[in-house]
């Protein structure tokens, strides 16, 4: 993670905040920038207890904890306020608890904001211009789903290596957040940010269920406040993030595509059956609709 993404931020403020909480009986070192390895490394080292707290998008996790398909689905959500009522709430609790079994613990969600397509130089104004193109996605199988309902072809790229892919014309474009797209410096390479905001994932700070067990009563109150604290604190982040990133991108010469986007949402339904695959998903899906 860039040092200068407010996911970043909001956890150097987190472990600010443990050390204060703490009165300095518990430090968290971050390393960031993938010193570690790529997220889908750092939750299997989170698995065997090799290191203790890792940040993830929570389309990576559901790999390890398929209840957080869920939160892949597009158009789940109708607004931020109905993305925030459910993460802050009850069901995001759940969702956050659902890796425990795979020794994943959830700690907080922190929010992401939309994810939208860019592409390298095809204006996509329907959702049919997507058809054929190829669009990196993440190692999800609800992303791949996602971007097979427009036709277009889905990539699976490590992100670090995204940018060569785009500079050398191995992916047509990719879908990701403003601030992402701006700090990765894809601009450079890309013409164009569609708005279409499919889909809303969050990403989730979560601690190895070896490490949190070896927590006393007191170390885990105040790992689970500081990153409660951490994730008010990467709201605002955000909203500042997301507005530089869109007045650099403008700079830049980026074109602002601003779609229908009850016609993408439209052309997505037809993947739900494949997504909503058992029960408890369904159940999900339901509660969360119901939560406008």
């Amino acid at each position: 993670m860039d040092v200068n993404h407010p996911v970043h931020k909001a956890m150097v403020f987190m472990a600010d905040e443990v050390n204060r909480l703490s009165n300095g009986q518990l430090k968290v070192n971050i390393y960031p920038a993938s010193q570690l390895g790529s997220e889908r490394e750092l939750l299997e080292l989170l698995q065997i207890g090799s290191i203790d707290i890792s940040k993830s998008s929570a389309a990576v996790v559901e790999s390890f904890a398929p209840d957080l398909r869920i939160l892949g689905v597009p158009y789940l959500f109708n607004s931020e306020e109905h993305m925030r009522k459910v993460i802050e709430g009850e069901i995001g609790e759940r969702l956050l608890a659902s890796g425990t079994d795979f020794y994943l613990r959830g700690l907080c969600f922190y929010d992401a904001g939309t994810r939208s397509f860019y592409t390298l130089d095809k204006r996509v104004e329907q959702p049919e211009d997507l058809k054929g193109l190829k669009i990196r996605v993440q190692p999800s199988n609800t992303a791949l789903l996602m971007v097979k309902s427009f036709e277009a072809a889905a990539t699976p790229i490590s992100f670090g290596e995204l940018y060569t892919a785009l500079q050398q014309g191995v992916v047509d474009g990719a879908e990701n957040n403003l601030p992402s797209f701006y700090l990765t410096r894809h601009f450079e390479v890309c013409k164009y940010y569609i708005v279409d905001e499919h889909t809303a994932v969050p990403d989730m700070l979560l601690i190895s269920e070896h490490s949190w067990k070896k927590l006393s009563v007191d170390e885990k109150s105040w790992v689970k406040q500081a990153s409660l604290n951490s994730y008010k604190k990467m709201i605002s982040l955000w909203k500042e993030s997301e507005q530089k990133a869109l007045e650099e991108i403008q700079k830049a010469g980026v074109e602002i595509i601003h779609v229908d986007k009850k016609a993408f949402e439209k052309q997505t339904e037809s993947i739900l059956p494949q997504i909503l695959t058992s029960p408890s998903l369904e159940a999900y899906y339901k509660e969360i609709k119901a939560e406008k």
